[in-house]
């Protein structure tokens, strides 16, 4: 596809600034338009080694306003969207299910609407591309993998505000004809993760001396991905996918959640010069969460045999390079868990 101008929603949050970052540095002939709201999770200081690429523009924008996204969309007549703005916290939604919806859903369609009207039905031209999550699928026992025919069986408010604008995604390409791409992608790790996640929690607690908090006896798997892997396979099914399909992107990389805070602390006690098993003597049991799915896990072999991806990474390679990336940033991590990045757009874009 020979795309001019993408509006990638979500951009400043953790898997959009790599997309973001992947598409202005590897399609310099792209117009990059990042749109994102800049809510708790959105962090323009993930992006300052691109924001002043000529390719590369910021609108401060919350999807959840139709008006303003479709008067958005008339001014910067994109050829394609890269959806990844979502509320994307399983605690949260337990919290506050509706402000799932409001994003998740309405968020989605408004854009879907904003596009048709933008297009005119000339869908040829142009592409939406939603980006999704491994946890519309549901549980898995200790057995089998998701598949994209896996049948959709959401457990949290989370999962199936996903779930539902999956379901309108694809109503947009079997309605209308629209040229709609989604992918499903499990658990993902690295640099500039907001710090309410497992991994660079736990980072950040070690760090600190304080308790890892595991829920229940900490035996819930997950499947990990490497984010700029998964920013790879982004691209890679963004030029490359039929219209109309869907994609699963996984690490083939399963974890407990025990096993992984135990490796974490072995690495962070070497990293740290610390005694080793010190770390390990801060991990905690709380409560498990409501309608914890036991495991999660991915089979992405279509993607690898159609479209020639897999991931580029061993786990426990990626996961040094992640502890790594926050021991070297602290400044990073200090502004966001004081909440100071918040200011960022403030002091670089609002004047401008």
């Amino acid at each position: 596809m020979n795309k001019k101008k993408i509006i990638i929603t979500g951009g400043a949050g953790f898997i959009g600034s790599h997309v973001i970052r992947r598409f202005v540095n590897q399609y310099p002939d792209y117009q990059i338009v990042n749109l994102d709201a800049l809510t708790y999770a959105g962090n323009l200081e993930n992006l300052e080694d691109v924001e002043s690429k000529e390719n590369y523009k910021f609108i401060k924008a919350d999807i959840r306003d139709a008006e303003l996204i479709e008067s958005i969309f008339e001014t910067e007549q994109p050829d394609a969207v890269i959806h990844l703005a979502a509320e994307s916290h399983v605690d949260r939604s337990i919290k506050d299910p509706l402000a799932f919806v409001q994003t998740n859903v309405i968020g989605t369609v408004n854009l879907l609407n904003a596009a048709k009207k933008t297009w005119k039905s000339d869908y040829s031209k142009y592409r939406f591309y939603h980006v999704s999550t491994d946890e519309v699928y549901g549980a898995l026992g200790e057995t089998g993998f998701f598949t994209e025919e896996t049948a959709y069986n959401p457990h949290s408010p989370y999962s199936a505000s996903k779930a539902s604008s999956d379901h309108f995604v694809r109503a947009y390409h079997d309605t209308y004809g629209m040229d709609t791409v989604v992918s499903n992608c499990s658990n993902n790790y690295g640099a500039n993760h907001f710090p309410e996640k497992l991994i660079p929690l736990s980072i950040n607690n070690i760090k600190n001396n304080k308790s890892i908090p595991i829920y229940g006896k900490g035996l819930n798997v997950r499947d990990w991905l490497w984010v700029e892997d998964h920013a790879r396979a982004i691209d890679v099914i963004f030029h490359n996918a039929k219209t109309g399909t869907t994609y699963n992107i996984g690490g083939h990389n399963e974890w407990t959640n025990i096993d992984l805070i135990k490796l974490l602390c072995k690495i962070m006690d070497k990293k740290l010069d610390r005694e080793p098993g010190t770390s390990e003597k801060l991990i905690t049991y709380v409560e498990d969460r409501a309608g914890h799915d036991l495991r999660y896990a991915i089979d992405p072999n279509k993607l690898q045999n159609e479209l020639g991806w897999k991931p580029s990474l061993q786990f426990e390679e990626g996961l040094e390079k992640t502890v790594d990336w926050y021991l070297a940033n602290e400044k990073w991590l200090n502004n966001v868990t004081s909440g100071n990045y918040q200011q960022y757009y403030e002091l670089q874009y609002k004047d401008k």
